[in-house]
């Protein structure tokens, strides 16, 4: 059974994950993509390092933790992170945040055809919800004159990214608190993402950069890189899967109601549809069978 501590941390994490998709967009209007995730990426980083280090956590990794870690970086780090700027950038947010979180569907999909799980009813169903929901949204933006249909590309890739990086976190033999082992994803990749800035973009002008600009770089350092990772890593443990389940059904929701509020996107009815496909899609995949008691444990 599930706290009530447990549920106000779960709806100010929701609240915090699905503020962040048009957070996001604002800050694109002023910073170029992959600048603006360096920055908050590496500040982020570095005060929850500062933070799980005085709970005395061993920080430093040793021999092949070097390895695991960068190895686990590349798609849940560069992959998710890098790709999902992009698509944020060409597609509405709330429409990004949609397509983001079909990562649950790409989970089951990858743990079928490379890890040999198996395929269920409620996988098609899921696969085939996902499905409908990318056609609407792909057909919505085909329709427009100045539609970006290549947004939907960047998401899905980053889907599948964060999807297969959480098949390899779970399976990865770590000798490193998890915690830990995000704080140097995110610093070694944020390092990454300095070096392609410097070579691929303009130097941003922060003197220029208004307030709600410094607002929304607040929010990703401190929020999305932070306070959101602390109460995620603190409750995933003991989280109970319906739970977390509508957790995640709910983010993309709350990014499309806020980002009219945020950057004045207007969500279409192919998006709200689009909504209802996901969520079906997820709860089908994560949502928690019921257990069927045995012939001999009946009354």
């Amino acid at each position: 059974m599930i706290s009530r501590r447990q549920l106000w941390a779960l709806l100010a994490l929701t609240l915090m994950w699905g503020v962040n998709w048009p957070m996001m967009k604002l800050s694109l209007q002023e910073l170029t993509p992959l600048y603006f995730r360096a920055s908050t990426m590496l500040l982020g980083a570095a005060w929850l390092f500062a933070y799980v280090a005085l709970r005395g956590e061993r920080m430093w990794p040793r021999g092949r933790e070097w390895l695991v870690i960068a190895l686990l970086g590349l798609p849940n780090v560069l992959g998710w992170h890098t790709l999902s700027i992009y698509g944020v950038q060409e597609l509405a947010s709330g429409r990004a945040a949609i397509l983001g979180f079909t990562m649950p569907i790409f989970t089951v999909l990858i743990g079928a055809l490379f890890f040999g799980e198996r395929i269920t009813p409620r996988v098609r169903l899921a696969v085939l919800s996902a499905s409908i929901a990318i056609g609407l949204l792909l057909w919505h933006e085909l329709q427009r004159l100045s539609g970006r249909p290549v947004g939907i590309a960047w998401m899905l890739s980053a889907a599948f990214c964060w999807a297969l990086g959480t098949l390899l976190f779970r399976r990865a033999r770590l000798t490193l608190a998890p915690m830990v082992v995000l704080v140097w994803m995110l610093l070694l990749g944020s390092a990454v993402l300095w070096v392609l800035a410097l070579s691929l973009e303009p130097l941003p002008q922060p003197s220029g950069f208004s307030l709600p600009m410094w607002i929304s770089l607040a929010y990703g350092v401190f929020i999305n890189y932070g306070l959101a990772q602390l109460i995620w890593f603190a409750m995933a443990r003991n989280l109970p899967p319906a739970t977390s389940a509508m957790s995640i059904m709910a983010i993309p929701l709350v990014g499309t109601l806020s980002a009219t509020a945020i950057v004045g996107e207007v969500p279409h009815w192919q998006d709200w549809l689009a909504i209802v496909f996901v969520m079906l899609a997820i709860a089908s995949v994560l949502w928690p069978q019921r257990s069927v008691a045995a012939p001999a444990d009946r009354p």
